[in-house]
C-alpha cells in the first residue's frame, strides 16, 4: 500500500473544507514527530475517539508499544480488532438495542456490522491482514486497578522506593514523594496542603526517610511508621507538639480501615506497577496495556493516574536518549488531571513528562472534549494539535489563542478551518509542518463498540487470566519446598562443624525448612568477546532423602545480603524435619565440591549476539531487555536513514516541481494564446463574410481580407500546436519526477523495518574451575508460613 511508510502513520486523506471534498492524497504524520507530544481536542460526535484509536493502531503496526489510560472505557476497543473481519466475531460485541432498533436479531445485526467494517476498511485501502499483522506482533492486555475483571494491578501494596535517578535528583524526588503523599491523602478524603498540613507533612517525612535509605515501604509498615515515625523533630518543633501520638494514631487507624475494607483487597493483587513490564513482554515483544479506570470512584482515578505518572517519569529516567519515538502514553479525556487552575496530584508528573520525556523518545498523546479545562502554558509543550469540531465560540477562540503562537497560518485562516470542520474531520497544526492542514481521519481496524464494560472486559481477558494463574502457580509450585511430613518445635542438634543461618522473616507462626545456602563470586572472562567480568552467585536447594540428596540442577537462584543472615532462630519457631543425610559434615564437604563444579560446567555466562546489528547482550541484559533495545537501535537507524535519503532527493524532486509549475504556467500562456487566435481567426472570416456580401468593397480589397483570414487560421494553428508541445513537456517533466519517486520509495524500501523478531544467537561463557571463589556455603533454616488456603508459602524478608 503507498500508505505504508516507514516511519509514517497513516491517519486518513486529506480533506478541502471550502469545497468539502476529500482528496486521494494520503495524510502521513512522521512517527518522531510525535516525540514532541500531542493533544487530540474534539466535541462529542467529533470523531476524536476514531481518530485517537487509529493512531494508536498505526503505532502498533510499527511495533510501538502503547499504555492508554481509560477513563470511560473507549479505548478497550482496540482489543475489538477481528483478524477475519467475520459475524461471528463481532456477534459477541453487538450491542442488542441498536440491533433491535435496526429491526434485526443480534446475527443479522453483526453480519451487518461485519461487512460495514470490511467495506469501511476496504474504502481506506485496507484489509484484514493489516490486522493480523498488528495483533501477530502485539501483546493486548487490559488492566483494572482495584477490580479483577481485567488484569489487576498491586498498587498499594507497596510504596516502592524509586530510581537511583530519581534520588539523586532532588526536585524529580520532591515532585514524586509529593504526588505520591496526595495520592494517598485523597482516597482517604483528606485535602491535604503539602506545605500546611500535618498529615502531608508527616507522610512525606516518612517516605523521604525510607526512600533515601533505599527502603521500600508496605501500607502495614508505613501504619507502623506513622505511630512510630523515623524522626524526632519535623522542622525545628518537636514530633509530639507538632502531631502528637493520639492525633498519629488516628491517621493510623484511618489508613488500616482502609486497608481492612472488603473492596480494598483488590487494589493489593496483581500485576505490579512496572512500566517496563507494561511496555514489552519478559521475550522482548511490544504491547498495548489498556488501563481501564471507569468503574473507580474520582479520588481512586486520581491515585492510580498519579501513580502511573510517577512510574513512567522512574522508568523514563533510567532510558538512553533517542531521537526516535520509543513508547506511547495515551490518556483519553484528561477533564480535572491537568486544569488551568489547582495542582492535583497527576499535573507535576504530567507536566514533567511533557517537558522531559521528549529527550528519552516517550511520546504523550492527551485527548479532551473540554478546551477551557486544560493547561495551556503546560501544552506549549506540545508540537502537534488535533483540533475536531468544537461545541462553543469559547472553546474555539480559547483553542486559536494556543494556535495563535504557533504561527503557520493567520488567525482568520484557522478561524475559517476550525468553522468549516465535520465529523471525522480535523486540523492537524504541527510545528514540524510548514501550514496546518485538514484530512478525514481513516477506518479504524478496531470495531467502535462504545464503552467497554467490565463484564465484557471479564470476557476479553478470560483467556490471559487464565494463563498467567497456571504461569504463576507453576512458578510458586517451583519456589516451594516440599510439605514436610511433620515438624517439630525445637531446632535439631547437629554436629558443631555444620554451619547454620537463619534467613530473617517478618512474618509470624513460620516454621523453618532445611535447605543448603551456597554463595560465590565467578569470574567469566573472554578475549575473543573483550569481556572479563566477576558476578555473585547464591542459590539455594533442597536436601533430601533421595538417592541423591543434593540436585545442583534444582537449585533456585535467589538474591540476599549474606551479612543479613542470623544466627538464631525466631521465636516459637516450628522447624521441619531434617533429611537424614544433613546430620553428616563430611556430605557438606562433597556438596560444596559439587557445587564449585557445577558452577564452572554448568552454569556459564549467557549473552545474545544479534548477527543483523552486529551487537552483543551487555552483561545482565536478558533476552527480552536486548530484543527491545536492538528495536529502538532499528527504528533510530530507519529514521536517520529515512531523512538522509529524502534529503539527497529534495533538491531533485524540488527542481522537477519547480519545471513542472513552470511548464503549467506556460502550458496554460499557450492555450491562452491558442484561444485568443482561434476566436481573432473566426471574427475575421465572419468579417471578411460580411464584407463580401454587404461591403460592396473592389476585388483587391476582399482579396486582402481573405489572406488575412488565412494568416489568422494559419497562427491558429500554429498557436494549437504550441499547445500540444506544452502538454506533451508537462507530461514528460511529470514522467521524471514519478520516476524519481520511484526511485526515492525503493531506496526507503531498501532501509531494514523494525523487525523484534530476529533469531538471537545465545553466546555461552564458561567459567574455569579455578575462577570459582566460594564465599558461603552452609546449612540454611528458610522460613515458610501457610496462607489463608493452607498452601506453604516462603516467608523471608
Amino acid at each position: 500500500m503507498d500508505f505504508e511508510k516507514l516511519g509514517a502513520f497513516y491517519l486518513g486523506k486529506d480533506f478541502d473544507t471550502g469545497s468539502a471534498t476529500l482528496s486521494q492524497n494520503f495524510t502521513l504524520y512522521e512517527s518522531k514527530n510525535l516525540t514532541t507530544h500531542a493533544v487530540i481536542i474534539g466535541m462529542t460526535g467529533s470523531g476524536k475517539t476514531g481518530l485517537g484509536i487509529g493512531l494508536l493502531e498505526e503505532a502498533l503496526v510499527d511495533n510501538i508499544p502503547v499504555i492508554a489510560i481509560d477513563p470511560k472505557g473507549d479505548l478497550s476497543n482496540m482489543l475489538l480488532s477481528f483478524p477475519n473481519l467475520a459475524a461471528n466475531e463481532f456477534e459477541p460485541w453487538v450491542n442488542p438495542d441498536a440491533a433491535a432498533q435496526a429491526t434485526q436479531s443480534v446475527p443479522e445485526y453483526a453480519a451487518a456490522q461485519a461487512a460495514m467494517w470490511q467495506k469501511g476498511m476496504a474504502d481506506w485501502g485496507q484489509d484484514a491482514t493489516r490486522i493480523q499483522k498488528m495483533r501477530s506482533s502485539i501483546d493486548f492486555t487490559i488492566y483494572t486497578p482495584g477490580s479483577s475483571a481485567g488484569v489487576p494491578v498491586s498498587v498499594l501494596k507497596s510504596f516502592d522506593a524509586p530510581s537511583s535517578a530519581v534520588l539523586e535528583d532532588a526536585d524529580a524526588l520532591r515532585e514524586r514523594i509529593q504526588s505520591t503523599t496526595t495520592g494517598l491523602l485523597g482516597l482517604l478524603g483528606i485535602d491535604a496542603d503539602p506545605i500546611r498540613s500535618r498529615e502531608h507533612i508527616l507522610v512525606s517525612s516518612i517516605l523521604s526517610a525510607s526512600w533515601q535509605d533505599g527502603k521500600s515501604l508496605d501500607l502495614g509498615g508505613l501504619i507502623a511508621q506513622i505511630q512510630n515515625p523515623p524522626m524526632q523533630k519535623v522542622g525545628v518543633m518537636d514530633l509530639e507538639s507538632f502531631y502528637p501520638a493520639k492525633d498519629r494514631f488516628e491517621l493510623a487507624m484511618s489508613i488500616n480501615n482502609l486497608l481492612a475494607s472488603p473492596g480494598f483487597a483488590a487494589w493489593m493483587e496483581g500485576e505490579p506497577l512496572d512500566v517496563k513490564n507494561f511496555l514489552w513482554t519478559t521475550e522482548g515483544k511490544p504491547r498495548c496495556s489498556v488501563f481501564s479506570i471507569a468503574h473507580l470512584s474520582d479520588a481512586e482515578r486520581m491515585f492510580f493516574v498519579s501513580s502511573l505518572l510517577n512510574a513512567t517519569l522512574s522508568w523514563m529516567r533510567q532510558q538512553s536518549g533517542t531521537p526516535s519515538l520509543r513508547a506511547i502514553l495515551y490518556m483519553d479525556e484528561i477533564f480535572g488531571y491537568f486544569p488551568p487552575n489547582g495542582n492535583p496530584p497527576s499535573k507535576t508528573p504530567m507536566l514533567t513528562l511533557l517537558k522531559q520525556a521528549r529527550a528519552f523518545g516517550l511520546g504523550m498523546v492527551l485527548s479532551t472534549q473540554n478546551p477551557v479545562d486544560l493547561d495551556y502554558k503546560g501544552l506549549a509543550n506540545t508540537g502537534t494539535w488535533f483540533i475536531g469540531r468544537l461545541q462553543t465560540d469559547n472553546d474555539k477562540a480559547r483553542v486559536l489563542e494556543a494556535l495563535s503562537s504557533a504561527g503557520g497560518a493567520s488567525n482568520a485562516d484557522l478561524e475559517k478551518m476550525l468553522s468549516s470542520l465535520g465529523k471525522r474531520v480535523f486540523l492537524l497544526h504541527s510545528v514540524n509542518a510548514k501550514k496546518p492542514i485538514t484530512f478525514q481521519t481513516r477506518w479504524t481496524m478496531s470495531y467502535l463498540a462504545g464503552p467497554v464494560t467490565l463484564e465484557q472486559i471479564k470476557l476479553l481477558m478470560r483467556e490471559k487470566k487464565n494463563a498467567k494463574s497456571v504461569v504463576a502457580a507453576t512458578s510458586t509450585a517451583q519456589k516451594l519446598v516440599s510439605p514436610q511430613a511433620s515438624a517439630q518445635q525445637s531446632q535439631p542438634a547437629l554436629p558443631p562443624s555444620i554451619k547454620q543461618f537463619f534467613l530473617p522473616s517478618s512474618s509470624q507462626e513460620i516454621t523453618y525448612h532445611p535447605m543448603l545456602i551456597a554463595s560465590a563470586n565467578v569470574r567469566f572472562a573472554s578475549t575473543k568477546q573483550k569481556i572479563d567480568v566477576m558476578q555473585e552467585k547464591r542459590y539455594l536447594v533442597e536436601i533430601t532423602d533421595n538417592p541423591v540428596p543434593v540436585s545442583w540442577d534444582e537449585a533456585e537462584s535467589i538474591e540476599f545480603d549474606v551479612n543479613s543472615l542470623e544466627t538464631q532462630a525466631a521465636e516459637a519457631a516450628g522447624f521441619a524435619d531434617l533429611a537424614v543425610a544433613a546430620n553428616n559434615a563430611k556430605n557438606y564437604d562433597k556438596w560444596q565440591k559439587d557445587f564449585a563444579k557445577w558452577l564452572s560446567s554448568s552454569q556459564p555466562l549467557t549473552l545474545f549476539s544479534s548477527s543483523k546489528f552486529k551487537a552483543i547482550s551487555d552483561l545482565g541484559e536478558s533476552e527480552g531487555d536486548f530484543r527491545t533495545r536492538l528495536t529502538q537501535v532499528a527504528r533510530e537507524q530507519r529514521d536517520a536513514g529515512s531523512e538522509s535519503i529524502q534529503a539527497k532527493y529534495a533538491p531533485k524532486l524540488a527542481k522537477l516541481e519547480q519545471r513542472i509549475q513552470m511548464a503549467q504556467a506556460k502550458q496554460a500562456e499557450q492555450a491562452a494564446q491558442a484561444q485568443q487566435a482561434q476566436l481573432n481567426a473566426m471574427l475575421n472570416v465572419g468579417a471578411s463574410v460580411l464584407g463580401a456580401l454587404f461591403g460592396g468593397g473592389r476585388r483587391t480589397n476582399i482579396v486582402s481580407k481573405v489572406g488575412s483570414v488565412a494568416r489568422g487560421a494559419g497562427k491558429a494553428m500554429k498557436e494549437g500546436g504550441d499547445v500540444s508541445r506544452a502538454a506533451e513537456t508537462v507530461e514528460g517533466i511529470q514522467a521524471e519526477l514519478e520516476e524519481l519517486q520511484a526511485e526515492l520509495a525503493a531506496e526507503l524500501e531498501a532501509i531494514s523495518a523494525v523487525d523484534p523478531n530476529e533469531t538471537l544467537e545465545p553466546l555461552e561463557i564458561k567459567a574455569k574451575a579455578t575462577d570459582v571463589s566460594l564465599e558461603l556455603f552452609a546449612l540454611a533454616w528458610v522460613p515458610y508460613t501457610r496462607d489463608d488456603k493452607g498452601r506453604l508459602t516462603p516467608a523471608w524478608a
